[in-house]
């Protein structure tokens, strides 16, 4: 029967029931996509061995429910009140307390800062290897994922150990296949222990191979949001990733910045750093516009942090101001 998409309009949920040996998380782009274009509230998805309901609010898509299929009866009561009557609610909080504790809804605990800029020498790898110590020493769980070419942050982890081509243990293992992968190559059979600190931290190392495969990768786009995909799957290891960036415009830089919810900018405050921002700029309104595409919030940009910083007198009054300090 006809309809018109609108925000009233009277359609209200979408069920996609997949075979038992379908991976769930395969399917949730699609679900959130036909959620956004039908202005659907509410989503299911079931493979029969698990049930999971998803909240559309504007273009952002949550899952606020999930349970074994074993538990459907147990849960049915949960079940109708978010999507069983036709006057929907937009959240659990009404639930008795006692049914919200026995299924409690997953919490997104894992924040992604991407550390960039487009010129060279600013500082991101040294900002990039201290973040991450400072923060495993207050005792949060810290993953560095190399997306430069260059891997100097995986060799300032300590993480490159050959000398040769010979004895490359990093090569066909590294942030490469990760981005390359749909399925295989997860972040937890990438990740390596760094042995640059005394505190416990992870890395997915990058090799010079990845300049070889961008032609390859630029063709697919599926490869923008691979990184993201597979981090969203490894939440609950890890407080805080950080992304070192390439020093440039391409499809590292890009990647990193769609997969991170925040970005911080090191700069040496010197005319070239200052010029490149303009690029920044620019580019950052790129990926967001990309963001909005895949229904994501905007990067969050906690600013611009000096690096390198002269000690002159003259350059310290004219490039930092007092009040800003």
């Amino acid at each position: 029967m006809p309809f018109t998409v609108t925000e009233t309009s009277p359609l209200s949920l979408i069920i996609e029931a997949k075979s038992p040996s379908q991976n769930l998380d395969k399917h949730v782009f699609k679900l959130a996509n036909y959620m956004r274009s039908l202005r659907v509230p509410y989503g299911v998805l079931t493979n029969g061995r698990m049930l999971r309901i998803y909240e559309r609010q504007q273009k952002q898509v949550d899952l606020v429910f999930s349970c074994p299929g074993s538990e459907i009866s147990a849960n049915l009561d949960v079940i109708k009140h978010i999507i069983g009557r036709k006057e929907l609610s937009s959240s659990l909080k009404t639930v008795p307390a006692s049914v919200q504790q026995s299924n409690p809804l997953p919490q997104q605990t894992m924040k992604v800062i991407a550390v960039y800029h487009n010129k060279g020498g600013v500082g991101k790898t040294t900002t990039v290897v201290n973040l991450a110590a400072a923060l495993a020493k207050q005792g949060k769980r810290v993953l560095i994922v190399d997306l430069d070419s260059q891997a100097n942050t995986t060799y300032a982890t300590g993480l490159v150990k050959f000398v040769d081509e010979e004895n490359d243990d990093i090569k066909g293992n590294n942030v490469m296949q990760v981005i390359q992968s749909r399925d295989e190559y997860q972040i937890a059979d990438v990740a390596r222990k760094a042995s640059f600190t005394q505190y416990n931290i992870d890395v997915i190392p990058a090799h010079i191979e990845l300049m070889e495969e961008e032609k390859n990768l630029n063709e697919r786009e599926p490869a923008k949001v691979r990184l993201l995909n597979k981090l969203k799957k490894a939440n609950n290891h890890y407080d805080i990733v950080i992304i070192d960036t390439p020093p440039s415009l391409n499809l590292y830089a890009k990647i990193a910045l769609i997969t991170a919810d925040f970005l911080l900018i090191p700069s040496d405050l010197k005319p070239f750093s200052h010029e490149g921002l303009n690029n920044v700029k620019r580019f950052i309104a790129q990926i967001n516009e990309t963001k909005e595409m895949y229904g994501m919030e905007d990067l969050n940009i906690l600013g611009v942090l000096p690096s390198k910083i002269s000690t002159n007198a003259r350059f310290y009054q004219a490039i930092i101001r007092s009040e800003e300090i």
